[in-house]
């Protein structure tokens, strides 16, 4: 109402429980939230435990429970339920794990990132990779990049894809080879085509099989084999080439998930084993004794699944993880181009 008592139109009052997002948008960090208690909500999902968390902070067990408290306390929510064998995380919890390895990876990376722009690519990588392509395609980039970057740092470890692909979502790898997950949503990863994996069976020189070529399966099922473990890739498309040619699956078998076991189990006796091809011709050319076997000319062949390099979608790379990458690509182009143009 005016001077005159007519009345005028102000602006519309706001309502007493809108949301303020601009005041609030801190309101964690005001309330007290540190770096600490991201590192122990981290802890305590990847452990399930307040003491297996306290062990892997290098604090003592009291003090993690108190910091947990305090956590709570900030969040006025509970991060997790005590059950029989430990505790299970809460949707608060689990929300709250999420966001704190995404911020903990981020300063990590930042670190990283700091010291190669420092030192010129000193940083470190770490992949992860099925088998096949860490010897075709990871150990010639990592050369290259060794030789450009002496003091760079370069950590590679060799899993099954689901057990890589989990690990990459972890942060624990910058990107991986190997196949998308079959227990995953695709959508959390970024994935380039690298090849086909081919696989071969493989026995001591002077086998008694290497006598005929090329041998069909029927006549390997006689043998003694050396297997990956029931459910392996590898395994089962060998099973299902068995079961659809009416063949029984081989009797006298002994599984290993390591290669250096099989190449000494059928260095001594006269088991066949399937491993990839790549590995095989490696193996059969390093000279020593674990070399000292034959690929079997078969009437058949092994193709496995497509294998991928596959990063974590909506993750950058550190510029030597980058690097890595890259050079992975142009390994795997000039492979390429040797073969023909095949893929």
């Amino acid at each position: 109402m005016d001077e005159s008592g007519n009345l005028t139109a102000g602006p519309p009052a706001a309502p007493k429980n809108r949301y303020q997002a601009e005041k609030e948008s801190d309101s964690l960090i005001k309330s007290g939230l540190k770096l600490n208690h991201l590192r122990l909500i981290s802890a305590l999902a990847d452990h399930g435990q307040v003491s297996a968390a306290a062990e892997a902070l290098t604090i003592s067990q009291p003090a993690a429970s108190r910091m947990l408290h305090e956590i709570e306390s900030i969040l006025k929510a509970p991060l997790c339920d005590r059950v029989a064998k430990g505790m299970v995380m809460t949707r608060f919890g689990d929300a709250m794990a999420r966001r704190a390895r995404a911020i903990l990876l981020e300063i990590r990376e930042a670190d990283r990132e700091i010291t190669e722009l420092k030192t010129g690519y000193g940083g470190s990588v770490n992949i992860g990779s099925v088998t096949a392509p860490a010897i075709s395609l990871a150990v010639p980039a990592i050369n290259r990049v060794r030789a450009l970057y002496p003091s760079i740092q370069i950590n590679i470890q060799q899993d099954t894809s689901n057990s890589l692909a989990r690990d990459l979502i972890s942060a624990r790898y910058d990107f991986i080879m190997g196949r998308m997950p079959d227990d995953m949503s695709p959508r959390q990863f970024d994935a380039r085509p690298l090849g086909l994996e081919k696989a071969c069976i493989v026995a001591r020189a002077g086998h008694p099989v290497l006598r005929k070529r090329p041998v069909s399966l029927a006549e390997l099922s006689e043998f003694e084999w050396v297997f990956q473990p029931p459910g392996s890739l590898l395994r089962r498309t060998l099973e299902v080439m068995f079961i659809e040619r009416g063949l029984p699956l081989p009797s006298n078998v002994v599984s290993t998930p390591s290669v250096t076991l099989t190449m000494a189990l059928i260095a001594e006796t006269d088991a066949i084993a399937p491993i990839a091809e790549d590995v095989a011709r490696f193996i059969a050319a390093s000279g020593n004794r674990m070399g000292q076997i034959a690929i079997v000319e078969t009437d058949f062949h092994i193709n496995l699944k497509p294998y991928s390099l596959i990063t974590a979608r909506g993750r950058a790379l550190p510029p030597s993880a980058k690097l890595l990458h890259d050079v992975i690509l142009d390994e795997c182009e000039r492979i390429r181009l040797d073969d023909g143009g095949e893929t």
